[in-house]
């Protein structure tokens, strides 16, 4: 793989351990069972993002009287910026310590989170509660992405990938359809919550009594491909988010990604609020987006696999600016609920590829690492997203700060066509 030789003196990796009679090998098909567990986690990972996506922008002016949409978007700030540099932790502390126990501690931090949404006497309090959720986010995605890509090895990472973000969006969906519904009958709380609380509860004493850990897979892979020794932290920090051209054209994208997502988050439900639609309306506007998102990369994946990745990445980035710009250029339920379908298909195509993408680059002895720096880069789109149309929309209107998101995201899909190169080992790069 280009680049090796940077990473430090070739070393001949530690061998796989076995367990008794159980040798560790990679593939879906040898690994059916583990990587079923973890797509289940994973949907419980996602659902803890979803019991906020309809309910919490709306508590910010319907409980808190929160003026100025700046200021109602600060838990999503808050949210984004922790859950970054938890990503780039995450991925350190995986490759290091196991991805096991980062998974477990992610599930601790998460379970308080429904409770403090619940009990808030103040809008401070959401933003403590999302300061956590982006902790339990940030180490429990990193680590389930990390231990699904460690069992399949190379050849099926797109899929594996698909697999992953189609379980936590699909669940980000339906959590986001349950509490509109919820809300719209009881309240904004408690009912949506108490949800929620059940998920974490579920999602913590699976990841303590069933999960297994993988790095077994990770020494099998590093021992099969004989690739050279893990370069420092800061070196892979440095070559992901500036040297190498794949992967800081994957890491732009990321964070362009999730500015628009951020977006939809926060912005979104106020602007069809101002519309006069119904909570259960939002609800389901709120839902359509990431449902059409998790389901499309059950195909989107795999597709990566066999025609690549770039060429996906910039439509899928072209496709979401196409439309974002329809939602701000319309009005009215069924036009928006046409762009939300839409926007989640340009999603698909775009979010497990970018990750395969990072991962076809990282060698298994720094791919933790790198899955993190670029996490980070991505997952601060949120923070950027969240100021970005928060000013913009207390200035200019809601209306243009979509708009200017539409532009961005054109944007930096004529980045990732100038800048990236194919990823996909055979397609561009050397096979492994």
């Amino acid at each position: 793989m280009a680049g090796s030789s940077a990473c430090g003196p070739a070393t001949r990796p530690a061998a796989p351990e076995t367990r008794g009679d159980v040798t560790p090998t990679l593939g879906l098909r040898a690994n059916a069972g583990p990587f079923a567990l973890l797509v289940g986690v994973g949907a419980l990972v996602g659902a803890m993002v979803g019991q906020e996506r309809t309910v919490v922008p709306l508590m910010a002016t319907r409980i808190f009287g929160v003026t100025g949409v700046a200021a109602a978007l600060t838990f999503l700030i808050a949210f984004g910026v922790t859950k970054a540099f938890t990503n780039l932790a995450a991925g350190f502390l995986a490759d290091r310590y196991g991805r096991r126990p980062v998974l477990i501690a992610g599930w601790l931090l998460g379970v308080p989170v429904p409770l403090l949404l619940i009990w808030a006497p103040s809008w401070a309090w959401v933003v403590l509660a999302n300061v956590l959720l982006g902790i339990n986010q940030g180490l429990t995605w990193s680590v389930t992405v990390m231990m699904k890509v460690d069992l399949v090895g190379p050849r099926r990472r797109g899929l594996a990938l698909g697999l992953n973000e189609a379980s936590g969006y699909g669940a980000v969906a339906v959590t986001a359809l349950l509490t509109g519904f919820i809300a719209d009958r009881a309240g904004l709380r408690p009912g949506p919550f108490v949800l929620g609380f059940g998920i974490a509860v579920t999602g913590l004493l699976l990841s303590a009594a069933v999960i297994r850990e993988t790095r077994d897979h990770v020494r099998l892979e590093d021992a099969l491909a004989e690739r050279a020794a893990r370069p420092s932290w800061r070196a892979v920090v440095l070559r992901t988010s500036i040297a190498d051209r794949s992967l800081s054209a994957a890491s732009q994208a990321g964070l362009v990604n999730n500015l628009n997502d951020g977006m939809a988050w926060g912005l979104l439900p106020l602007y069809y609020a101002s519309a006069g639609l119904s909570l259960a309306e939002i609800g389901t506007l709120a839902a359509a987006y990431p449902l059409t998102w998790g389901i499309a990369q059950l195909a989107t994946g795999a597709w990566s696999d066999r025609i690549g990745r770039k060429r996906l990445i910039v439509a899928g980035l072209l496709v979401q600016a196409a439309a974002i710009a329809s939602i701000a250029a319309t009005s009215g339920f069924w036009p928006w609920l046409g762009a939300a379908i839409v926007l989640g298909l340009g999603t698909a195509m775009v979010y497990p590829t970018l990750l395969a993408a990072v991962a076809d680059v990282a060698e298994p002895a720094w791919r933790g690492s790198a899955l993190g720096v670029y996490r980070m880069w991505r997952d601060l789109g949120f923070a950027a997203g969240a100021i970005v149309v928060g000013v913009v929309a207390d200035r200019a209107g809601m209306g243009g700060a979509i708009g200017l998101v539409a532009a961005m995201t054109a944007a930096s899909g004529l980045v990732v066509a100038r800048r990236m190169v194919e990823t996909l080992p055979g397609r561009g790069m050397p096979a492994e």
